[in-house]
């Protein structure tokens, strides 16, 4: 049997994905539960940098109530690879956030998330974040 290996990725694909990254991004910050929605996964989950996992609903759930507020969120460059209709994206960003009362000073992350393709739409499934130290 044939593999297929993912490979870092250029071109239309990569720049799709990484435009549905941004956008996620830019909804998270702006609270926009709605555009947010759409790009998660229903079955999506996050690990935060200190291990908690928060499916889908309990992740927006906690930036509608502003219990996660992201102040900033910006993002360097994104690194993809795509094998069919899954992709994995790394990249390090700059962020600060607010965690219920606890303002999080300005700090650098690794993140890393996949997506899949329902046909339609690139959605984010998995994302984790990794603090830099």
């Amino acid at each position: 049997m044939e593999q297929t290996a993912a490979v870092p990725v250029g071109g239309a694909i990569a720049e799709q994905i990484r435009e549905v990254e941004r956008a996620r991004l830019r909804a998270l910050v702006a609270g926009d539960i709605g555009a947010a929605s759409e790009l998660h996964a229903p079955d999506f989950q996050l690990v935060t940098p200190v291990g908690h996992v928060l499916s889908k609903d309990a992740y927006l759930q906690a930036i509608a109530t502003r219990d996660i507020d992201y102040v900033e969120w910006e993002p360097g460059p994104i690194d993809v690879r795509v094998l069919g209709d899954a992709a994995v994206i790394r990249y390090q960003a700059t962020l600060e956030v607010i965690f219920g009362h606890h303002r999080v000073p300005r700090a650098s992350y690794w993140h890393t998330d996949t997506y899949e393709n329902d046909g339609d739409q690139w959605q984010a499934v998995w994302s984790q974040a990794t603090a830099i130290r």
